[in-house]
């Protein structure tokens, strides 16, 4: 398979937030900034989350109410924008891209943001990646997805980051999907990190479907409320690994070239070559 893009790359919301004082985790977005370069895409979830965070330091309080979470995205995404560009080498130009799920599910949509992400490599810009829950109505996203299911299309959301990534992966046929989290990588005890699985693969396209299939079984729960957990990466990711993207399941403590090299542990998944 011909690569058209080196790395797609994404961290978590709960990876990139510093549990103990409440606030960005300034050391790891600094580290993986750094790292970052043409040909990498990079997709960062944290913008809600973020923007709670920073209304409250400034306001002492919570927003309350259904639309909370589009008031926080919006306010979290400037800080979040923010905050790459500062560490981001000065050499390289950052861009914002903020996307939903239609540009998933429209041909020529994809292809324009498939354009886009090529043409950053080219410019020495790295694009950095997220939802744009800011303008996103849930109930109009879950009408505009029961339609495309009525016309028996297969649907991509994408409101989970880690959908979103694959699906990047899958359109720039990146040669690495990176998905950073809060663990380490796939458990068989999530309970026991003895457990953690250094590798599933298969000798085909059937048969390390199979076993990405197998060790769905053992992932429950999630980092936090609302998300999918385990389980759904390890959906999500199929389609990228089936076309020959070598995925990486690690804990963003960790740095990039640690994870790729193999001097850290994570969950490698691909073909057997």
């Amino acid at each position: 398979m011909k690569f058209d893009t080196e790395l797609v790359g994404k961290i978590g919301s709960m990876a990139l937030i510093d549990k103990k004082d409440n606030l960005i985790d300034y050391t790891r977005v600094a580290r993986i900034s750094r790292e970052l370069r043409p040909g990498y895409v990079w997709v960062s979830s944290g913008a809600t989350e973020i923007g709670r965070l920073d209304y409250l330091a400034r306001t002492g309080r919570e927003l309350s109410g259904e639309h909370a979470k589009t008031d926080y995205a919006a306010q979290g995404q400037a800080v979040l924008m923010q905050t790459y560009r500062q560490f981001v080498d000065a050499r390289y130009s950052v861009r914002q891209v903020l996307v939903e799920h239609q540009h998933f599910n429209d041909e020529k949509k994809s292809e324009h943001l498939r354009a886009l992400l090529l043409r950053c490599k080219e410019q020495n810009a790295i694009p950095i990646i997220n939802y744009n829950d800011a303008v996103s109505d849930e109930e109009t996203r879950r009408l505009e997805v029961t339609s495309l299911n009525l016309r028996n299309k297969r649907v991509y959301e994408c409101v989970d980051n880690d959908e979103t990534a694959s699906r990047i992966a899958c359109l720039l046929r990146a040669r690495t999907l990176l998905v950073f989290t809060s663990a380490d990588g796939i458990y068989t005890d999530p309970e026991d990190p003895a457990t953690l699985v250094p590798k599933i693969s298969g000798k085909n396209d059937l048969e390390l479907l199979e076993n990405i299939e197998a060790h769905k079984r053992y992932c429950e729960g999630a980092s936090r409320a609302g998300a999918n957990g385990a389980k759904a990466k390890l959906e999500y990711i199929k389609d990228a690994a089936v076309q020959g993207t070598t995925v990486y399941i690690a804990n963003g403590k960790y740095s990039i070239a640690d994870v790729l090299c193999g001097n850290a542990p994570c969950t490698k998944i691909g073909i057997d070559v």
